[in-house]
């Protein structure tokens, strides 16, 4: 079952469980974040509004079994909402220097929630729909994929995985998304599913990128789950598997409803 989520609690507050994420409306854009099944392991997303034009996205995979790292899950989520909103609640806020600030507090926030060393892998990202343009950091994660006219480009690590070690370098650059473009994260679970000692892989990701005709962020990120699925001949339960999706250039609100695939 591919389960599509919708928070109903967007209240800021420490749980053992991370607060189910509020897919937000964007203005002639969609965001959307699919998983299959159960969680096991430490994949996380979640989106914030910062302010009236930006809007937070994050794909994080701490890692361990969810019943290790539940806690670590919930700390990174009150700072990503919290300390995101605070960095960008103001209109000329400088993005880059923004996203990097909110890069080291996630890192602190992982080792000490760990109490040491826990690697975690994350994409993070401010999308300015004013501008159309994405502000990222990618701390050691799979390559996101940025798909226009021009083909798919890959935008690989601009940092270590959070979680290492106390101080870590970080850049934060900025692409643009012109209508029709597409952004396409996913977690470790997609690249690294296999089949007859083969990997999933993202340069096959990135075809099925480049060839799909989905049109939404939500049938986006269904139709890399089943590919992966149709891929593995056996529904992916080796792992957490996640995608997340923003597509430029949809009418917005289209992705504020629940779904499921068999």
């Amino acid at each position: 079952m591919l389960s599509f989520f919708q928070s109903r609690a967007p209240v800021l507050q420490r749980s053992v469980e991370p607060i189910r994420a509020e897919i937000p409306t964007l203005r002639n854009a969609e965001i959307a974040a699919i998983f299959y099944g159960q969680r096991m392991g430490g994949d996380f997303y979640d989106f914030r509004r910062v302010s009236p034009d930006r809007v937070l996205f994050g794909l994080l995979d701490v890692a361990g079994r969810r019943d290790q790292n539940r806690q670590i899950l919930s700390a990174a989520q009150e700072i990503f909402r919290d300390s995101g909103s605070k960095l960008f609640d103001k209109g000329d806020v400088n993005e880059a220097e923004a996203m990097i600030e909110l890069c080291h507090q996630l890192n602190r926030c992982v080792m000490q929630s760990a109490g040491g060393v826990r690697a975690c892998p994350a994409f993070t990202g401010c999308y300015n729909e004013a501008l159309g343009t994405i502000c990222y950091t990618n701390s050691g994660h799979t390559p996101g994929l940025l798909r226009d006219d021009s083909g798919v480009t890959f935008l690989p690590a601009t940092g270590l995985p959070l979680g290492l070690f106390s101080h870590i370098p970080c850049d934060a650059p900025t692409v643009g998304l012109p209508a029709g473009a597409a952004l396409l994260l996913v977690s470790r679970g997609v690249v690294e599913s296999h089949f007859d000692g083969e990997d999933f892989g993202v340069d096959r990701l990135s075809s099925h990128f480049r060839l799909t005709k989905s049109v939404s962020a939500k049938d986006l990120g269904l139709s890399v789950l089943n590919n992966v699925q149709q891929f593995m001949r056996t529904p992916p339960t080796h792992d957490d598997v996640t995608a997340l999706a923003l597509v430029r250039g949809v009418t917005a609100g289209a992705a504020t409803s629940s779904a499921a695939c068999a």
